[in-house]
């Protein structure tokens, strides 16, 4: 009777050690909103300035504090850690700021993130400068690429498309005037088709002209081809669909030269202004043009095939360095992209300097990618399993990368919000003749109505 008296009051505790074990696996956010934040704001309140002190991060007391605690007290004077502000919880983590003592560097507490994730159980935790003495922790509660849920609250605009999650459960937004050309490495099945939905839905709500390259006879563009205003599906369509871009390229520097009054025999290279300096009423629509599997534009077979490659590539090159101006972007993607491709590849990787590097099939693809612009990331985009599909490292010119992680969205989604905001898309008389032909949506057939009933008496 002992026994099971024993065991009936254990059997409380046990289901609900085994329903907080089961929520920390299958609903982290929820774990982490009801036991694992109040767990961790005790362990950073009650373990602060000893933590502080195993990490190296505080500084010997000043003089006045020293002859103060001397004067009120007999304790020991112990070293300084840096000031925190107020705990802020938030549905992924917390966020505090530390005011750096004397001395002090945000290097110094960046170098001991891994110390501060331990110490308070957390996740991750990471670090940001905030302004000069000033730095922000931001801890991670949990893995939130590992179920993708994006911020409710994102800062958008004009080509601006929150288009992934970053590891610190901040938004990762593709902002084409910020960073204008990008390119996106991955092998098959790594996610890379579901980037590029994500970003073209984003962008397709916005009053930009969006261009298509794909190929592959069409399979990945053609979907999205009610917002699309031109679609090239083999290279031969993408030789003729270039030099219009290019053409409108041009004529658009002839409008700044125009509007602002410089010399028409003025080189291009030599303008320094951009669309965004017209007034709104003379301003044209910005184009981002999408180039999926940008190896095929490079293969050839004979030598006319060649002489269209170095054509193509020559635009593509033309278009990288000088499309930013004139509001044209660059969206580049593909499974490797190297010297091996011939002669111009590595020249145009050189002018996309955004990167994003999905899952790889081997070091040297990743290296295509990060190696000359974010060498540390190497080694991460390498380490990215083949079960976690969408996670990617993002990296930039200043040599800072994060991982980040696309939410699923199914083709039907993307291809029904195209043709919602098909009217959205501006009109360019000059892409007219590579305009996607849209077949009509079938509309189901309503069912027979019943014929009415004979009215007996």
């Amino acid at each position: 009777m002992t026994d099971l008296v024993t065991l009936a009051e254990l059997g409380g505790p046990l289901t609900a050690i085994g329903g907080a074990a089961y929520a920390r696996h299958a609903h982290p956010a929820a774990y982490w909103s009801t036991v694992g934040l109040p767990v961790s704001v005790v362990r950073l309140m009650a373990s602060y300035s000893a933590t502080m002190d195993a990490c190296g991060l505080t500084v010997a007391p000043s003089r006045l504090r020293v002859l103060a605690v001397k004067a009120t007290t007999r304790r020991e004077v112990r070293p300084v850690p840096p000031r925190r502000g107020m705990i802020r919880p938030t549905t992924t983590g917390l966020r505090l700021r530390l005011r750096l003592a004397p001395g002090q560097e945000p290097a110094d507490v960046a170098a001991s993130a891994e110390r501060l994730r331990h110490a308070w159980g957390v996740h991750a935790v990471y670090v940001r400068d905030v302004k000069p003495g000033v730095v922000e922790l931001r801890l991670v509660g949990f893995d939130v690429l590992r179920k993708v849920r994006m911020p409710r609250r994102i800062d958008g605009g004009l080509l601006r498309v929150p288009v992934a999650l970053r590891q610190d459960a901040t938004a990762f937004v593709r902002d084409y005037r910020a960073v204008p050309h990008e390119l996106v490495l991955g092998a098959t099945l790594s996610g890379k088709s579901m980037f590029l939905r994500n970003l073209l839905t984003g962008l397709a709500a916005q009053p930009v002209v969006l261009v298509g390259i794909d190929c592959k006879r069409g399979v990945e563009l053609a979907p999205f081809a009610a917002r699309l205003s031109a679609l090239a599906t083999d290279p031969e369509q993408a030789a003729e669909l270039l030099p219009v871009l290019v053409k409108e390229m041009e004529d658009r520097y002839d409008l700044i030269k125009a509007r602002q009054g410089i010399a028409p025999g003025t080189p291009d290279e030599s303008i320094t202004s951009d669309i965004w300096g017209l007034p709104e009423s003379e301003r044209p629509a910005p184009i981002v043009l999408f180039i999926d599997e940008v190896a095929e534009l490079f293969l050839i077979a004979t030598r006319k095939e060649e002489e269209r490659r170095d054509e193509m590539v020559t635009q593509l090159i033309r278009l990288a360095q000088l499309g930013r101006a004139a509001g044209i972007y660059l969206e580049v993607c593909g499974q490797r992209f190297g010297a091996e491709l011939g002669k111009g590849a590595t020249m145009l990787r050189a002018q996309l300097s955004g990167r994003v590097c999905h899952r790889v099939n081997d070091e040297a693809s990743a290296k295509m990618a990060l190696g000359d612009i974010a060498p540390e990331a190497v080694g991460a985009a390498c380490a990215i399993a083949a079960e976690l599909p969408g996670l990617a490292v993002v990296g930039d010119t200043s040599g800072g990368w994060s991982r980040i992680r696309t939410p699923y969205m199914t083709l039907a989604d993307a291809a029904a919000t195209c043709r919602e905001t098909a009217h959205l898309a501006p009109d360019v008389p000059a892409l007219t003749p590579f305009r996607p032909y849209v077949p009509p949506v079938p509309v189901k057939a309503s069912e027979p109505v019943a014929a009415p009933l004979p009215v007996t008496e």
